[in-house]
């Protein structure tokens, strides 16, 4: 039976993942993904594999290319763009990943985050351990408008949890009552809070610029839980360092973890989450063993949510 490479950091040897994988007969190599990693040693880590179940691995056509055996790899997720989906493609790799596995968890998340934004928590948390006892006044979200930029699965499980706090929700998109289609200039102009939901593609990357952020409402708050490019990190850091936004909350950044020398470290306002927002148990689990019965059927010729179909 083929090798499966797993990479994806909360799988482990003897989990259940594992045994379902070792029960079909499959023999599994742990190799996870704790930071960046080497073209050469992803190459090496997938040597003999036919299928692989990764995390953010970047898995360029060079890497593909090498990779001899592989003929499947499935994320342990939703986005893909650390994946050559055109290249894996035409070289006859199958890929898949997992549409809304973790939608729930990222939503309520989200949510937290604006809660964390209004009330000033992280913030004021950090005061008391510092020794002081700062007493600022927050704000309520009930009468504020939210901002979704995007359509997806996450996005849909915000809006309802928005409106139950009393906020006006704008989209992008086309979702479900009580949201409201918009422009994304409109969107930007009229939201207290703007929160990321689209995928990272040529088109969103630094979507949210400078020239974005000068269209923002005074004040406001910026919140992403999707990818980090969508953001022009100098611009946002520049935005709220001037007090043109309020602030801002990241689960993603461009280089995860957050350099050192980051332009983000050190503004006032800003707050960079170690990109959590759909890792909870209950999706970590349903993530791993999706995943898992996706790579066998991908394996099988027959995968549910192969990215390459369209452009094979």
């Amino acid at each position: 039976m083929p090798t499966i490479l797993i990479t994806t950091d909360y799988l482990t040897p003897g989990d259940e993942v594992d045994a379902y994988l070792t029960g079909l007969g499959f023999t599994t190599r742990h190799d996870p993904m704790r930071g960046p990693r080497r073209p050469d040693d992803l190459v090496a880590a997938l040597a003999g594999a036919e299928g692989a179940l990764i995390a953010n691995e970047p898995m360029t056509e060079d890497v593909l290319s090498r990779a001899k055996e592989l003929r499947a790899v499935v994320r342990t997720g939703v986005g893909y763009d650390s994946v050559d989906v055109a290249a894996a493609a035409r070289l006859g790799i199958t890929v898949s990943n997992l549409p809304g596995i973790n939608a729930n968890a990222v939503a309520e998340y989200t949510i937290g985050l604006l809660l964390a934004q209004a009330r000033g928590l992280v913030p004021m948390a950090a005061g008391v351990a510092a020794g002081r006892w700062p007493r600022t006044d927050g704000h309520e979200l009930r009468g504020s408008t939210l901002g979704l930029i995007g359509r997806g699965a996450v996005a849909a499980r915000v809006a309802p949890l928005a409106a139950a706090f009393g906020m006006r929700v704008l989209c992008t998109g086309e979702l479900p009552a009580p949201v409201t289609r918009v422009t994304l200039d409109e969107l930007l102009r009229d939201s207290d809070y703007v929160s990321v939901h689209t995928a990272l593609t040529p088109r969103t990357r630094h979507l949210i610029d400078a020239a974005a952020l000068a269209r923002m409402k005074p004040g406001a708050h910026l919140i992403n839980t999707a990818r980090g490019p969508i953001v022009d990190e100098a611009a946002l850091a520049e935005a709220v360092r001037t007090g043109r936004l309020a602030g801002a909350a990241l689960d993603v950044v461009d280089v995860e973890p957050l350099p050192e020398r980051s332009v983000l470290r050190g503004v006032e306002g800003i707050v960079v989450y170690s990109h959590m927002a759909g890792q909870t148990a209950e999706a970590r689990q349903a993530a791993g063993l999706d995943g898992a019965r996706e790579l066998v059927a991908a394996l099988d010729g027959r995968p549910a949510h192969p990215l390459t179909k369209e452009i094979a």
